[in-house]
């Protein structure tokens, strides 16, 4: 597993793309740590060619999380629909001719996912999923690695990450206060586990750059 910078991991990407066939990237790492800047960085290196697909659209419904009584764990592995993330991910891999693709979207501003949110053509040549647990190998988790063709481990400092965190939670209706309690609860757990997968990538990023906590995720 070798480290690199963003751009290296790009250009290497890129060299090794085949015309004719979709190529499927993870991004992984823990809650806070860049994964959706380094997503738009992709896109803005193959304008019209790829597509993000977030894993956060499919968390679970927040009557859902209520029922199971999960509501205070949101973001979690088990608070997701991984056997659907799954599926998804391999009619993507699939690519059927003339078929578009419809993937589930979470929107942070009112804490839920939006289904058939984002379309995905079957020109596609890049699609790039991140989330926390693309490399996590347990229950249906243990299926997403084998529907991608690469997964890159986002890393940065953990300091940096909870700041990243605790201000997102702050943009999104929380007091300071209130958003630590949440980092430290909630997000800390799942960024724990999340480590514990990173020797199973292909590359290490050693930093994510741009603006802190991201610009869609809900929880990663």
């Amino acid at each position: 597993m070798e480290t690199l910078a963003l751009q290296e991991a790009i250009d290497r990407l890129l060299a090794g793309m085949v015309p004719g066939r979709r190529t499927m990237l993870g991004l992984a790492g823990a809650p806070g740590a860049g994964k959706s800047t380094v997503a738009a960085q992709l896109l803005a290196a193959l304008p019209g060619r790829a597509v993000v697909v977030p894993m956060d659209g499919y968390h679970l419904a927040n009557t859902e999380l209520a029922r199971l009584g999960s509501a205070d764990r949101k973001g979690a592995p088990h608070t997701f629909d991984a056997a659907g993330y799954v599926a998804l991910l391999a009619r993507l891999r699939l690519r059927a001719a003339g078929e578009i693709v419809y993937a589930p979207e979470f929107r942070r501003e009112i804490e839920e996912a939006v289904a058939g949110a984002i379309a995905i053509p079957p020109e596609v040549e890049l699609v790039v999923t991140e989330g926390n647990y693309l490399l996590l190998d347990e229950d249906h988790w243990a299926g997403v690695r084998p529907q991608l063709d690469a997964v890159w481990y986002v890393d940065i400092d953990d300091d940096v990450r909870r700041e990243r965190l605790v201000a997102r939670h702050v943009r999104y209706g929380r007091t300071v206060e209130q958003a630590w309690e949440w980092v430290l609860r909630t997000d800390e757990p799942n960024a724990v586990r999340v480590a514990a997968s990173r020797a199973r990538a292909d590359i290490v990023l050693d930093h994510a750059p741009g603006a802190p906590g991201g610009a869609h995720n809900g929880g990663q």
